[in-house]
């Protein structure tokens, strides 16, 4: 019925990409959070292990814990531990990234009732994003409250709030300002050096100069860098299919979906899809906004989108029922379908509900 083909071979390709703009010492971070941005596939995950990533992130502690009881083995960093997980990502040799003075303190209490030593964990700092992170002026205290602690800090990074930005960009020059004041107060008042890191996917293509000692690249791998000329580079590993239910033939002036949504301006030939907003394909591509391919012809969503159901209108378009019809493929990428209903790429992978299967073709 509705299926999302995902082809490792394109990920092999991203992932050398990505390596290319890198320093053959620089860490490499592979970001799989939010059911790898929708993807819900352990064998996109265990492929980038394979293919040797340094790290993987995850943004909660429940997700480390389903890489760990799927045999992931490398180091897991959680983006965003929230208090009442703190246990679990000990019990899960997570390694967490602590970015206030509340969940700092709370962790080091836990680490010594639970009296582990060495316990690796990150710093995030906010330099300008304005979302989570201990501020610049915090990292003396920072220092400190690291000094002689049970804890072993691994990293310390920060998130560019504009990385796909045309340059020169006034926010990501001040943030880089920030990150290597923070970077210096490290290096001068600690006897350690951790790693730092500042990029995302984008990062890496408009920022390499600045990739520190890792980087952190999550939606690239699946293609996409915010930026059509550096998307040319990688290659969409996912594919949405559906396939035609029914053909309706609608007389000039009827009305199509709920709330009379579309009205014919001619007879028409209408496609019904078993497809809806439960499966991530959101109101907002309705009204002719999004399109699908039909036998390489585009065909506009026409009405307001169904729970489970959506129209769209194959007047001049030859097919018939049980066709494929495809949202979004290598050609056509998921971008590009974003694009129509006013969104981005992450938004619609990491929407695309568990009903759609998902098919994995593992070539190399």
């Amino acid at each position: 019925m509705n299926s999302l083909h995902l082809h490792l071979a394109h990920l092999d390709h991203n992932y050398k990409i990505i390596r290319e703009k890198l320093d053959s010492k620089t860490q490499l971070i592979g970001v799989v959070k939010a059911n790898v941005y929708g993807v819900k596939n352990q064998h996109f995950i265990k492929r980038l292990v394979a293919l040797g990533v340094d790290y993987l992130a995850v943004a909660y502690a429940k997700e480390g814990e389903d890489l760990r009881e799927n045999g992931i083995k490398i180091p897991i960093l959680v983006f965003y531990p929230q208090h009442d997980e703190l246990e679990k990502i000990i019990d899960a040799k997570l390694e967490p990234c602590l970015y206030n003075r509340n969940i700092l303190q709370a962790f080091k209490k836990i680490i010594r009732k639970k009296k582990v030593l060495n316990y690796p964990i990150h710093i995030k700092y906010n330099t300008g994003l304005n979302r989570l992170g201990f501020s610049p002026k915090d990292t003396a205290w920072v220092i400190k409250e690291l000094k002689n602690s049970l804890l072993r800090l691994v990293s310390v990074y920060s998130h560019l709030a504009a990385s796909e930005e045309t340059r020169p960009s006034s926010v990501c020059v001040n943030q880089i300002k920030n990150f290597k004041d923070i970077q210096n107060k490290h290096l001068k008042e600690t006897g350690i050096r951790p790693k730092f890191h500042l990029l995302n996917s984008s990062g890496v293509f408009n920022y390499p100069e600045f990739q520190f000692d890792m980087v952190r690249c999550g939606i690239a791998f699946h293609g996409y860098a915010n930026n059509r000329e550096w998307d040319s580079d990688l290659k969409p590993v996912a594919a949405l299919n559906s396939k035609i239910s029914q053909i309706h033939f609608v007389k000039k002036g009827e009305l199509v979906g709920y709330d009379n949504g579309w009205r014919a301006p001619q007879d028409s030939r209408i496609a019904t899809l078993p497809i809806g907003h439960a499966d991530g394909i959101g109101r907002h591509y309705g009204h002719q906004n999004g399109k699908v391919l039909i036998n390489g012809e585009k065909a506009p969503i026409v009405g307001n989108i169904c729970m489970d159901l959506l129209m769209v209108n194959v007047t001049s378009i030859e097919c018939k029922e049980m066709d494929n019809a495809t949202f979004f493929n290598e050609i056509h990428s998921a971008a590009d379908f974003a694009d129509s209903g006013n969104s981005i790429s992450y938004e619609l992978l990491s929407n695309l509900g568990p009903r759609i299967v998902r098919v994995v073709h593992n070539e190399k």
